[in-house]
């Protein structure tokens, strides 16, 4: 069976109805769609297969006798299930006897040091190179790491941050955005202990979720979720027991919508920059995760408020009170077949979220905030050029890449807004 990646959106984009184009249908006739997603895949080729196409380490080898993949083994080695042995101990790959040897298409890793070819060579100056095979073909830094190694490091990070950060946004837009309006002002109802041990339990393992460790360190964020999640659940299983009680085991109506679009209006007034920046300062220890994370928690507003309209609309349709008369609880009338219908429009916030992203994450290490110092990014790369204007190459390859990048998301996020235009699909079909 013949692969083809660009009809993988075609399952999940809306069908068109009696008269109507499909969604996928018109993404096909425009060409700057069709070349988006071809670039799109070719990013992720290089964000997936970055080890194998950027490395120091040997793709197959042979030593003594024995036969080894150390690429492979590398991920053996970082899950904790394996370790270097014998003749790979050292780490010294490129001085090892080799009997037979791949290495990789760039024979250098991103933080890989050069010292004979150190501060600042061009790509078209004079290298001192055992051959060839070990030209820097973009050049290195003042250090002597390999340009076009960082460069293709550096889209696996641009896919790391824009997918993860917008799936953290995505999780937490489509929580919120549903509720409010499936439910909106009237539609909730809640027990009073449950609301009034929720806010306390909230703010308690906020509190104590973000207090500074025994060495005055943040905790680290797989501590501070399990300690936020304990105490949340803490709090729930108290106002289960409380509920018991005639007064507190009222429902009274939670005004859903009302609190979603405060808190929307809230989180929209703050820089984000200025909330990375603030965030950046206290933690101890700045890195790629805790970036994504935070980018994550600031760009769900777009996605809540395409749901939240999408709602508005869909839950007074006539199969949703069919499904009421059915005897189906809201809960599963929400999530089954009321959100699943919402879903399209998010695409659209989601594209352009993405390219927001990876923007806001290359100008945070262009300042050299919020990544630690060993990470080598697209942003890092043109903070070291700031320092030599002479290094043109430094500037050229990952300012090209970040460009190419958001204009890829930014034209697929303007195709699937024109696709999905009820007029135009009705003009088409």
């Amino acid at each position: 069976m013949r692969f083809r990646p660009l009809s993988i959106l075609s399952s999940i984009l809306p069908a068109g109805g009696p008269g109507e184009a499909s969604v996928w249908e018109l993404l096909r006739q425009r060409r700057a769609m069709r070349w988006s997603l071809r670039m799109l895949w070719v990013l992720l080729f290089f964000a997936v297969f970055a080890d194998f196409i950027a490395n120091e380490k040997p793709l197959y080898c042979r030593i003594e006798g024995q036969t080894y993949f150390p690429v492979l083994r590398h991920y053996l080695v970082v899950a904790g299930w394996a370790r270097w042995d014998g003749a790979l101990a050292g780490g010294d790959w490129k001085n090892l006897s080799y009997e037979r040897v791949v290495f990789p298409p760039i024979p250098y890793s991103p933080q890989a040091l050069d010292k004979k070819n150190f501060n600042y060579v061009s790509p078209f100056g004079r290298q001192r190179v055992e051959s060839w095979r070990y030209r820097h073909w973009m050049g290195t830094d003042q250090i002597g790491r390999d340009v076009a190694a960082g460069m293709i490091w550096g889209a696996r990070t641009a896919m790391l941050v824009g997918l993860v950060s917008m799936g953290v946004a995505l999780l937490i837009g489509i929580l919120l955005g549903a509720v409010a309006g499936f439910f909106g002002d009237r539609g909730l109802k809640v027990s009073i202990a449950g609301v009034v041990l929720n806010l306390i339990g909230g703010a308690a393992g906020l509190f104590y979720a973000t207090v500074p460790g025994p060495d005055g360190a943040f905790r680290g964020w797989g501590q501070a979720v399990l300690i936020f999640a304990t105490i949340l659940l803490i709090a729930n299983a108290l106002s289960w027991l409380l509920s018991k009680n005639p007064f507190l085991k009222r429902r009274v109506y939670l005004p859903a919508d009302m609190l979603v679009l405060r808190l929307i209006e809230v989180m929209n007034s703050i820089p984000a920059l200025l909330l990375l920046l603030s965030v950046a300062a206290v933690l101890h220890k700045p890195s790629l995760l805790a970036t994504m994370l935070i980018i994550g928690l600031i760009r769900w507003t777009g996605i809540a408020r395409f749901i939240r309209a999408e709602l508005l609309r869909i839950r007074s349709l006539g199969y949703i009170e069919s499904a009421r008369v059915l005897g189906l609880s809201e809960w599963r009338i929400l999530w089954r077949h009321a959100a699943p219908n919402a879903l399209g429009p998010v695409l659209i916030a989601l594209a352009f979220g993405i390219a927001g992203a990876i923007l806001l994450e290359a100008f945070l290490s262009f300042l050299g905030i919020g990544l630690s110092p060993e990470e080598v990014t697209w942003g890092t790369m043109l903070n070291v050029a700031r320092s030599n204007f002479r290094a043109w190459w430094l500037a050229l390859g990952p300012g090209l890449a970040i460009f190419i990048t958001v204009t890829i998301f930014n034209l697929l996020g303007e195709g699937l807004s024109e696709a999905m235009n009820p007029q135009r699909r009705s003009r088409q079909g």
